[in-house]
């Protein structure tokens, strides 16, 4: 049977890809570590304005019901007699790519030796995702409606997350001539455009055309499982569309600045960053280290300095969006201490290019780095959402991978890699 399979070959010592006759990649990650076997499906697509709601919206009508489960209740029931066996559904945003997850997660059957709850789960979550519950020609209309009122209230709900919101306010004004200014949940004004056929007949083109992925993680027998989903996926499929986290390169002469006012109690201080260097850059690991340094944990310079030092912020972190080459700084700060706040962030900046890193912010970043690193290899989901990322960005790293590199890192790299990093952005947020 395994001859419908065009081989891809082994990409690391992880995940074997084979890539299914209607184009689905699938990717095993056979391990007796875990005693759950873990599936994610991913459905890929372009980051656009016309489509971002409609994407959104379907993982949560597809959990609603099935064919073979009408209500989310008796798929529950189904799921418990499955020994707990887990599913959902839920949106991702990968750069300027928006991406449909599906998930399961199962006792592995080698524990209870019951081949037929692999096979059972498989199809359950097979009729989730394919099979859905459909009238007249679009998906049931109540579970449509609910979940637009749902994911309208999840949209709105942002502006009340103060935190977030400033954090998703700074993208949008540094990428609001690029896809990646999308909120990945959509907007709200384009719900009322939707209903139940166009949502189904929209939803049918995504499995048509978009890219899919299919992981599998757990103790299984790569040949039989894939053979498996095969018999249980093989869907008809057309040309697929092409999709990339779109990287854009920058250096900013004069950096925009951007205040809002709203009835806050603190203000909300976020900068914005081009780092100019892609998650496939053999330097991508020096600015992992760079941005450990500056804002990675309580040994960083942000925390250190205009924390603790300082007493100007509630707190102060910087983080790194991999995937579309930007870094972010943001700290919770009373409102007139925004100027003097800015100040010292830029210290900070200033004394990393200067090379100012004490041996104490270089070991423990190298350190709290590597940990994290450790545990993702302990997490099935973040496994898969490691191996994700290197997809995405046409590179192959495991956890391993990484960890290796990371100890290669010199401050000198340090200090070279911050070179490229410039100042796009400054959002705040202010009293009224």
């Amino acid at each position: 049977m395994s001859e419908i399979f065009e081989e891809v070959g082994v990409l690391d010592q992880t995940f074997t890809q084979k890539t299914l006759k209607n184009g689905i990649n699938i990717y095993v990650h056979s391990t007796p570590k875990f005693k759950t076997t873990t599936f994610c499906m991913f459905i890929h697509q372009n980051l656009a304005r016309e489509t971002a709601t409609k994407t959104a919206l379907i993982p949560f009508v597809l959990k609603r019901g099935s064919k073979s489960f009408p209500t989310s209740r008796k798929m529950n029931l189904f799921l418990e007699e499955l020994y707990g066996t887990s599913m959902g559904g839920d949106i991702l945003k990968r750069g300027e790519i928006q991406i449909m997850q599906f998930f399961m997660e199962t006792v592995n059957h080698n524990y209870i030796d019951d081949k037929s709850i692999l096979i059972k789960g498989l199809t359950a979550f097979k009729d989730m995702i394919l099979d859905p519950l459909v009238e007249d020609g679009g998906f049931k209309e109540d579970y449509v409606n609910q979940e637009k009122e749902i994911l309208k209230r999840n949209i709105e709900s942002l502006y009340n997350d103060k935190f977030n919101y400033a954090i998703e306010r700074c993208f949008q004004e540094m990428c609001k001539d690029e896809a990646f200014s999308i909120y990945k949940y959509g907007n709200v004004e384009d719900l009322e455009l939707i209903d139940n056929k166009i949502l189904y007949n929209y939803y049918k083109e995504c499995l048509s055309h978009c890219p899919i992925d299919f992981f599998v993680l757990g103790d299984v027998d790569e040949e039989e499982i894939t053979d498996l989903i095969e018999d249980i996926f093989s869907f008809e499929r057309k040309e697929i569309t092409q999709v990339k986290p779109d990287f854009v390169s920058k250096f900013i002469e004069k950096p925009n600045y951007v205040e809002e006012k709203q009835d806050v109690n603190q203000g909300k201080l976020t900068m914005g960053f081009r780092t100019n260097t892609k998650y496939s850059d053999k330097d991508y690991y020096s600015l992992m280290v760079y941005n450990g340094i500056l804002g990675g944990g309580t040994h960083s310079k942000l925390f250190q300095n205009v924390r603790e030092k300082a007493s100007l912020a509630y707190y102060a972190f910087s983080r790194l969006e991999k995937n579309k080459g930007l870094m972010l700084i943001s700290c919770g700060i009373e409102f007139d201490d925004k100027d003097r706040a800015i100040d010292i962030i830029n210290q900070q900046l200033e004394d990393i290019r200067k090379g100012n890193i004490t041996d104490y912010e270089f070991d423990s970043t190298i350190k709290s780095l590597v940990n994290s690193y450790k545990e993702a290899a302990d997490s099935p989901s973040m496994i898969i959402s490691l191996y994700l990322d290197s997809i995405i960005n046409g590179t192959q790293r495991t956890t391993e991978d990484i960890i290796e590199n990371l100890y290669k890192v010199s401050k000198a790299d340090v200090i070279n890699v911050a070179e490229k990093i410039c100042l796009d952005t400054v959002f705040f947020l202010n009293k009224k």
